[in-house]
């Protein structure tokens, strides 16, 4: 998970033309639904907003973070909706299918808050909640990779975010005493190529965090 700015697009003006409860999502057009995939792209670019994986290769569908069952007048609002891979043992699916019982006031939103703050992404593919949270980020940094199932001891995103990471591993020595920044300055170029890469924020702390 990454933080993303929302500000630098638009709202599709095609969500102008539907409102709740007059509509409801399966009456969008499918031109509209285009137009709001080619948006989100520009805020996410081709990732999920949620596990970083690439859509591509995952699948994809559009994303209510507050699910339309439960607010439904946010159905058609801009800031409601992500990108989201279309795998069910992770993500949108998950949060919505495979989760239980949660309050979504307690998870990490990507264009709200910064994941950087609550997580860091290890070489070995595992995701570790910051040390030094306030007992209520805490919550909601557990929370959120509990919802999103980003997390599991082994199993597919685990893997693929180690695999992401394994070809920067042998450019890492922890002994050499680099702080974050020396680290990040050491391997900006490195940084840039791989900017749009899917799992991008494992890779980044794996080269700034060793």
């Amino acid at each position: 998970m990454r933080k993303l700015d929302r500000t630098v697009v638009a709202a599709p003006a095609c969500l102008a033309g539907y409102s709740h409860p007059a509509q409801r999502w399966d009456d969008v057009h499918p031109r509209d639904k285009q137009q709001i995939h080619v948006d989100l792209e520009q805020l996410q670019g081709r990732r999920c907003a949620y596990c970083e994986g690439d859509i591509d290769t995952l699948g994809q569908h559009i994303e209510h973070f507050r699910r339309k069952a439960h607010f439904p007048h946010l159905t058609f609002a801009w800031d409601n909706l992500y990108w989201s891979c279309a795998q069910t043992d992770s993500c949108g699916h998950y949060k919505d299918n495979g989760a239980g019982a949660y309050d979504v006031n307690d998870l990490l939103e990507p264009c709200i808050h910064d994941p950087d703050h609550f997580f860091r992404f290890r070489s070995d593919g595992t995701i570790s909640v910051r040390p030094g949270l306030t007992p209520a980020d805490r919550h909601r940094a557990e929370e959120t990779l509990r919802v999103f199932n980003l997390n599991p001891q082994w199993g597919r995103l685990r893997n693929m975010r180690k695999a992401a990471v394994f070809g920067y591993l042998f450019m890492v020595d922890p002994d050499v005493g680099f702080s974050a920044n020396d680290w990040r300055e050491f391997f900006s170029d490195e940084l840039e190529q791989a900017v749009m890469n899917p799992f991008y924020t494992a890779i980044r702390h794996v080269l700034t965090e060793p």
